[in-house]
């Protein structure tokens, strides 16, 4: 998909989120399958974990901030991101993920500090 048909959509549907956001869930993807190296499927609290190593990396201390300026406030945020990615056919869950599989207890920005405290 084309960035301008790929921004569109986003504008359209669900603008809750910077475009950003899209395409750093998508990056985490990849990421948490190397960091778990599982070549296909990761599970939610996988990917929850891999977008809070990613973004540590990539914005150290701002991450928690950077998030916030893209609309993300909790974890099922990224949950929801990752189904509009589904329904926008760029990814594709198994019969047993749920948007609910973004809630078990993570909490992300207690996650980045926990994250960020270590380096």
């Amino acid at each position: 998909m084309n960035e301008k048909h790929f921004l569109r959509w986003v504008a359209e549907r669900d603008a809750r989120y910077h475009p950003n956001s899209y395409c750093f869930v998508l990056e985490s993807l990849r990421f948490t399958q190397y960091y778990f190296k599982k070549p296909k499927h990761v599970t939610g609290p996988e990917l929850l974990v891999g977008i809070a190593n990613l973004a540590r990396d990539r914005f150290g201390d701002l991450a928690w901030t950077v998030f916030q300026e893209w609309g993300i406030h909790s974890s099922r945020d990224f949950g929801n991101i990752v189904f509009n990615l589904v329904e926008l056919g760029e990814i594709r869950k198994t019969d047993d993920d749920r948007l609910e599989d973004f809630d078990d207890g993570f909490d992300i920005q207690k996650e980045l500090e926990k994250v960020e405290s270590l380096s």
